[in-house]
């Protein structure tokens, strides 16, 4: 897994940063963050649709939508990082 690896590389373990971890944390910002539709960040994330119905009769793709989607995380991305360098950012170690 190329994400995997790039994370041991930059020296992140296992017990601190997984690829999953990284979905997990897209996924929740994406929806409670962005205002993003689920159906959109559920498709984007390549999960199943839950009912069997579904599965069988929705073709969907929503490849404009998902586009944008994706270029709204990379903006939001960019501006957290922005305000990092700029110094904006309180950096907490918490339950240690």
């Amino acid at each position: 897994n190329g994400v995997r690896t790039a994370l041991r590389t930059l020296g992140y373990d296992n017990d601190t940063m997984t690829p999953h971890g990284f979905r997990a944390t897209a996924r929740t910002l994406l929806d409670e963050v962005l205002g993003y539709r689920v159906d959109w960040i559920e498709h984007q994330l390549a999960h199943a649709v839950k009912d069997a119905n579904g599965r069988a009769y929705n073709r969907t793709s929503h490849l404009k939508d998902r586009a944008e989607m994706m270029q709204g995380w990379a903006d939001y991305l960019d501006n957290l990082k922005a305000q990092a360098k700029a110094g904006n950012v309180i950096i907490a170690k918490f339950g240690q």
